[in-house]
């Protein structure tokens, strides 16, 4: 025997988890941002980066991935499926790219973080768009996704300026961790009034 899951249900189960995973992310991007504050904020586009730069640089596409496919998970089969397969392959690439960008300047690291983030930002909108009918409460996603397109052609048109550093890279995941945070206060909302 079957069990059937009614969708609200789904839905309920899915908006919990996303709340769940929102905030490891914000508080992952503190962290990182702590970090990289505090290690390499002075590092500039024709530095190389130090050893703890470089691992900053690395794992940040790296966490996305992971994040991704907790979600996947979470979500289940459904029409993002396709599109968060597209995200694991892009952070896949991207953290490969970083690693060679690593052993060049901070520079090149920008250019494939800027090129990351424009792609992600794209994907995000979308399955934030494609959730919003089934889950609601996206337009923080939409937002955030929309901003990282913008974030991702600045860092790249800076990526060739001297004075260019990976302080603009932890504010752009400081401005992240601020949006999932709203998601995760508007996806509440939503569903305390959907137990009313």
């Amino acid at each position: 025997m079957t069990q059937t899951i009614e969708p609200s249900t789904t839905a309920t189960t899915t908006a919990s988890g996303l709340r769940s995973l929102y905030l490891i992310r914000v508080i992952f991007s503190l962290i990182w941002v702590a970090f990289v504050f505090t290690t390499s904020a002075t590092l500039v586009s024709t530095d190389r980066p130090t050893v703890i730069a470089a691992v900053l640089l690395i794992v940040y596409p790296l966490w996305d991935v992971i994040a991704t496919l907790i979600e996947r998970r979470m979500a289940g089969t459904g029409s993002t499926n396709h599109v968060s397969t597209i995200n694991v392959a892009l952070g896949l690439v991207t953290t490969i790219g970083m690693i060679i960008a690593v052993f060049s300047t901070i520079g090149t690291a920008l250019l494939v973080f800027g090129i990351w983030a424009l792609l992600s930002g794209a994907i995000q909108l979308v399955v934030a768009i494609r959730r919003r009918r089934t889950i609601g409460a996206q337009w923080p996603m939409i937002i955030s996704g929309g901003l990282s397109v913008l974030a991702g052609l600045n860092f790249a048109a800076m990526s060739a300026s001297a004075t260019s550093g990976l302080s603009t890279v932890a504010g752009y995941s400081a401005f992240g961790a601020f949006w999932f945070l709203v998601s995760v206060i508007v996806l509440s909302i939503r569903s305390r009034r959907a137990k009313r």
